[in-house]
């Protein structure tokens, strides 16, 4: 199973998106505080719909304690300043998929901490800033998906 872990959350109907996405492709999501948001809130539970029941939802005080739960394989981080391309990697199952705050995303400080190969990005137009959170996570669970074979 993957595990998609949002660290420090803001916007309500993209973690809504997200746990959507989860439910449809069979991820675990795991969400990092603080959060910008409660998760009855009812923006976020409008754009997940009815599919919280679907999938796995974790809350944790703190990246560390996530990961400890968590323990995955590997970590992967998404950021503008990745080095790797998302799709030249080789997912497997039990991999974790690290994503950052829509206004700020991961600290450098974070990131400095795993393997650069391990630090991913999506591949966008030059002078564009940022995806959106909810685009960015579906771009990236899909491809990690189709290379363990839908299972």
């Amino acid at each position: 199973m993957l595990h998609v872990i949002l660290y420090q959350p803001e916007i309500p109907p993209n973690t809504g998106s997200i746990i959507r996405l989860c439910a449809n492709t069979g991820a675990s999501l795991h969400l990092v505080h603080p959060l910008g948001f409660t998760l009855d809130e009812p923006r976020m539970k409008r754009a997940g719909l009815d599919y919280h029941e679907y999938t796995r939802v974790q809350e944790h005080r703190n990246l560390s304690a996530c990961l400890d739960q968590v323990g995955a394989s590997r970590v992967y981080a998404l950021s503008t300043r990745g080095q790797t391309r998302y799709d030249q990697v080789r997912y497997s199952d039990n991999d974790a998929l690290l994503f950052g705050p829509e206004t700020r995303g991961l600290p450098q400080s974070l990131l400095d901490e795993l393997p650069r190969e391990h630090r991913l990005f999506i591949p966008m137009r030059p002078g564009n800033r940022s995806m959106n959170l909810a685009n960015a996570v579906s771009v990236v669970v899909y491809e990690a998906w189709r290379q363990l074979g839908y299972d």
